[in-house]
């Protein structure tokens, strides 16, 4: 691995554990997994990642990672 990807990959997984642990939190999801669901559970997850994309990026803002209602299906 080449040294400039250990952060970036750092990053990526912290904020890909936050996100498994705010869906595990709720109630609803966490009953719909099974124990092959939670065996694969791994924060090395990588395919929502665009490489060669244009990312934009405010430092004004933070990055919001609580569920948007509007989002959610019942």
């Amino acid at each position: 691995m080449e040294r400039k990807w250990r952060l970036p990959q750092a990053c990526l997984v912290y904020v890909n554990t936050l996100m498994i642990q705010q869906v595990l939190s709720e109630p609803h999801w966490l009953e719909r997994m099974t124990a092959e669901d939670h065996r694969a559970l791994t924060p090395l997850i990588y395919l929502h990642i665009n490489p060669y994309g244009i990312f934009e990026l405010d430092m004004d803002k933070r990055l919001s990672i609580e569920p948007n209602a509007e989002l959610l299906v019942a």
